[in-house]
């Protein structure tokens, strides 16, 4: 059994940092003995583990549930030797959660104290594009999108409404949505009704930099209510957007949607999010309502 450990050992530090030069570093090794660990490995269960890609090694779908076990493992490991030595167990490794930078500033610190008070402990990255839950780069995301991409499992715990906002003085040309926020649901009624698509003189990739160039008066900008109503230097303009809305999914990648410990906080994360329902889609209650159903 020791030497079975040994062998997962490696294959969990290369699928925790994504390279065989990172795990070797972390690890104490050179690189030729984390690949000949990984080949005692899989060549011991008869199956591969990982996909060799350019940008280093990718856990194959089916094989998350190994990785998982493995830090299981790992913690059980580490709790022993705490527990020989006289001290307390180790502590489990925090959660990592993903999600965009409007809901990493406004909404999910609260809800991760709540979290954290409850016992778990849950690290915090923001992005604005798709991250690869896939290459464990993160364990779960609370994410606004039309629907879930085919790798992801999860759930609907709320909806982000949306509103029109500028600074009193301020430019009437709209600011337009880029990069990933292209493809958001403002962006198609900015396309349709405000006419944006290749006339706006202004724009960015994120709603927290739109709030800001709106706020110097460089246009009208589409926002979140939860940050557009949280600028001081910005009003809502009279445009009826309360049908311009996202869901909010807590999810995780399906072959780690039935890991007990992640299951857990991806519960306690919907559950703190819809009691903020309201609040997160801006609009009277019964519109709210009315637009989620």
């Amino acid at each position: 059994m020791s030497e079975n450990w040994d062998d997962l050992r490696f294959v969990l530090a290369v699928a925790e940092t994504g390279a065989v030069s990172a795990a070797a570093k972390a690890l104490g090794v050179n690189h030729a003995t984390v690949l000949r660990r990984i080949g005692a490995f899989e060549a011991a269960h008869g199956t591969m583990i990982f996909r060799r890609e350019a940008a280093g090694y990718a856990v194959l779908p089916g094989q998350l549930p190994v990785i998982e076990r493995a830090r299981d493992v790992a913690r059980a490991i580490e709790a022993v030797a705490r527990a020989a030595r006289g001290g307390a167990e180790a502590e489990e490794r925090p959660i990592r959660l993903t999600s965009t930078d409007s809901l990493c500033q406004y909404v999910l610190p609260e809800l991760l104290a709540e979290v954290a008070a409850e016992g778990a402990a849950v690290e915090l990255y923001a992005a604005n594009h798709h991250v690869d839950l896939g290459r464990l780069a993160a364990d779960l995301t609370v994410r606004p999108a039309r629907a879930l991409p085919p790798d992801l499992s999860g759930s609907i715990a709320a909806r982000m409404g949306f509103a029109a906002y500028a600074a009193e003085g301020g430019a009437e040309s709209w600011l337009g949505l880029r990069g990933p926020l292209a493809r958001a649901v403002p962006a198609d009624w900015l396309e349709r009704e405000a006419g944006a698509s290749g006339a706006a003189r202004g724009g960015a990739d994120s709603f927290l930099v739109l709030a800001r160039m709106a706020a110097a008066g460089m246009g009208r900008a589409v926002l979140p209510c939860i940050v557009g109503d949280a600028a001081p230097e910005l009003r809502r303009l009279p445009i009826d957007l309360s049908h311009v809305s996202v869901p909010i999914w807590v999810a995780s990648h399906v072959g780690l949607a039935d890991a007990p410990r992640l299951a857990t906080i991806r519960t306690r994360l919907a559950r703190a999010l819809r009691q903020r329902a309201a609040a997160l889609s801006g609009w009277p209650t019964e519109v709210a309502a009315e637009r989620a159903s």
